[in-house]
């Protein structure tokens, strides 16, 4: 059977609002199936195309090219936030607002990875890792090569899987202000700049952004780590690749003892799936984000989504929740 084209399909789902499915597919030459198919599809999820919501989509693919864009080779995830700061202190990166030269960001990175080195010699290449981690940082924060780099850009960063970013930026009393959400705010959305994706996330004005973490932490001046967290729990429109790049890092290698009741895959690798309207019925990611579905199943149904395999415990009291209240998140 024929796949239809993407505008195609646009233009069934026009002549359905006056035609009948058999006029439909006559008119296009395809089967009364695949017009009911489009049709149920649209009615759905407001959409003719064969896949999820598009944030959806967006979040996974940033946090993917985030992944791989930023940490291949480059080792990061091995550096400790105390080793770090250790570090940035040894070479006199105090000042948040100073600027870096390129001598001094490769001296500070060659004695980062001589370190990391120390520790695993298996995994740490330093002239590699310095070269690489070099490149990133000159694409993401000196697109222009004016050979420049603030110094917060260098550690928002070189601290970007340490999941650490708030104390970059705030006072010796542990808090942060205004301008210093702001700064944090602005350096962190380079990297979705770099890749293409900071329209998406509101990146031309970050004060929204700030406005909402104040208002939800019901302060007017300062904010705490744990504030902060909060905040960043509710996954605010110009840090929610930031949550999801982590879950996507920690799928990759997940394997979970369930079968997809879509492709029949066994163990589902990667993110599962699990329905709360259907009993014991599980979709792995690759059905998932492509939007297949079987009977009785609908895109528009209730699913929890594990980046991690559940415990035998903690699958018990999923089913027990499930049983009392099957409606629950």
């Amino acid at each position: 059977m024929p796949k239809i084209k993407p505008e195609t399909k646009v233009l069934i789902i026009k002549n359905l609002k006056f035609k009948s499915p058999a006029e439909v597919a006559d008119i296009f030459n395809v089967s009364k199936w695949q017009v009911e198919r489009i049709r149920k599809r649209y009615q759905e999820t407001g959409d003719v195309h064969d896949r999820p919501s598009g944030q959806r989509l967006l979040k996974s693919r940033l946090a993917s090219q985030c992944i791989q864009g930023l940490s291949d080779g480059v080792k990061v995830d091995l550096l400790g936030l105390s080793t770090a700061e250790k570090i940035f202190w040894q070479h006199g990166f105090t000042l948040n607002s100073q600027l870096l030269s390129m001598r001094d960001v490769t001296h500070c990175l060659t004695s980062i990875y001589d370190l990391l080195e120390w520790n695993h010699k298996d995994l740490v290449n330093v002239p590699l890792c310095v070269d690489l981690c070099l490149n990133r940082l000159l694409n993401v924060y000196d697109t222009g090569r004016s050979g420049k780099i603030r110094a917060l850009s260098v550690k928002i960063a070189l601290l970007f899987l340490s999941k650490d970013l708030f104390r970059q930026v705030a006072a010796p009393a542990e808090t942060c202000d205004h301008r210093g959400l702001g700064l944090l705010l602005h350096e962190a959305l380079q990297i979705p700049r770099q890749l293409g994706e900071a329209a998406a996330f509101g990146a031309s004005n970050v004060q929204p952004s700030i406005h909402s973490c104040f208002q939800h932490v019901n302060s007017r001046a300062e904010l705490d780590p744990g504030q902060f967290i909060d905040w960043m729990g509710l996954e605010p429109q110009t840090m929610v690749w930031l949550p999801d790049r982590h879950r996507v890092a920690a799928a990759e290698t997940a394997k979970h003892q369930a079968k997809c009741n879509i492709c029949k895959d066994y163990p589902i690798v990667g993110f599962r799936y699990r329905s709360l309207k259907h009993f014991n019925y599980d979709v792995c990611q690759a059905c998932f984000f492509s939007g297949r579905t079987t009977k009785g199943y609908k895109l528009s149904s209730p699913m929890v989504e594990y980046c991690t395999p559940e415990q035998s415990e903690e699958a018990a009291f999923s089913l027990l929740k499930d049983m009392i209240d099957p409606s629950h998140p």
